[in-house]
């Protein structure tokens, strides 16, 4: 079905696009799925201490607003991350700010950071319970003259409400964001943050969000950082500003972060770094590419024990998370496993 409408809803700009489906998840407009590997227990997990159904998740930036999460748990994602959400609410940089490369299977995004601010959110979020595992992707308002504070202004909004709270250091579309990767000021930032969580007397579990273009020394210094401040996952990893030479759409120099099957590869060899480096102690979500089961499998076998996808669904359909398990289990049959864990890391 959603073939025969893709070429329809291509003829709309990215941005509208993603709106109409914002709308019809939250009107109930996309049918019910029939999911015949519900709590298969190949993909059965835990995250956080809590069941999940199956290890893919939904990505930031398609829930931004958290209107629609519970309508993507309908749609079978194991668990939904909300967000990137600021203290206060913003507009975000100037239209047109989404490019749909469809011959690269593709997105470049500059959104930089719209939402509705921190209160309005979390206010929606505690009218709405949430039926399934629910993380809120935070970070600081574009004009902060204090970003420090604003991570620390979204934990004390979210800490009641949210399952996990990612801190997310790794968008390319707010300025000067990713100085936050080097090693001093990281660990300012989540020496910071678990101080506050003790303030808190919060239990709240704390992900850190990282970017595809880092090198292997700031990927050493990151992982010491994680290590010492106890975090307990890392997400690997957020759109890319560079890796534009072998695409062909000729939006391809656009200015944003780049996302979808040209940062498959990439995000891979990066999450195979952090797993060798991490050695169990912290687990990784796996971004970038995700929109089969092979890539789903792929980043399993680099070392992520989840994944997250939102471009992959731009461009297969509401029904991916089905799709995804059905090749999945096809893959994990012939390996002869009883649960994907017990590939995770043997690439």
């Amino acid at each position: 079905m959603f073939s025969n409408l893709r070429s329809l809803i291509f003829k709309f700009d990215p941005e509208t696009a993603h709106n109409l489906a914002i709308k019809s998840l939250k009107f109930n407009f996309v049918p019910n799925i029939l999911d015949n590997d519900k709590n298969n227990p190949l993909f059965k997990t835990k995250l956080f201490n809590k069941e999940l159904e199956n290890p893919i998740g939904m990505a930031a930036g398609f829930d931004k607003n958290a209107e629609v999460y519970n309508s993507l748990f309908k749609l079978g994602f194991g668990f939904v991350e909300v967000g990137t959400i600021t203290p206060l609410k913003q507009y975000g940089n100037p239209k047109p700010r989404v490019f749909r490369l469809v011959e690269d299977e593709a997105l470049i995004n500059r959104l930089g950071f719209n939402n509705l601010g921190a209160q309005n959110i979390a206010d929606r979020i505690k009218s709405n319970k949430q039926s399934g595992l629910l993380g809120v992707n935070i970070g600081p308002n574009k004009d902060s003259e204090n970003r420090l504070r604003d991570y620390i202004e979204c934990l004390r909004t979210f800490h009641h409400t949210a399952d996990y709270i990612t801190i997310n250091i790794s968008s390319p579309n707010t300025e000067d964001l990713r100085s936050f990767h080097e090693q001093t000021k990281l660990n300012e930032l989540l020496q910071t943050i678990n101080k506050e969580k003790k303030n808190l007397n919060s239990k709240v579990p704390i992900a850190v969000k990282v970017s595809p273009d880092i090198n292997d020394q700031e990927v050493n210094k990151i992982t010491e950082v994680l290590i010492s401040n106890n975090i307990e996952v890392v997400i690997i990893s957020n759109t890319s500003d560079s890796s534009r030479d072998s695409l062909s759409n000729i939006q391809k120099h656009q200015k944003g972060g780049l996302s979808g099957k040209p940062i498959e590869k990439k995000s891979s060899i990066l999450i195979n770094k952090f797993y060798k480096l991490l050695n169990g102690k912290i687990k990784i979500i796996g971004v970038g590419g995700v929109d089969s089961g092979k890539s789903a499998y792929e980043k399993f076998l680099a070392g992520a024990s989840y994944v997250q996808l939102y471009t992959g669904m731009v461009f297969k359909g509401p029904n991916i998370v089905n799709m995804i398990k059905k090749e999945l289990k096809e893959l994990l049959i012939k390996d002869g496993v009883k649960n994907f864990t017990e590939i995770v890391g043997k690439k």
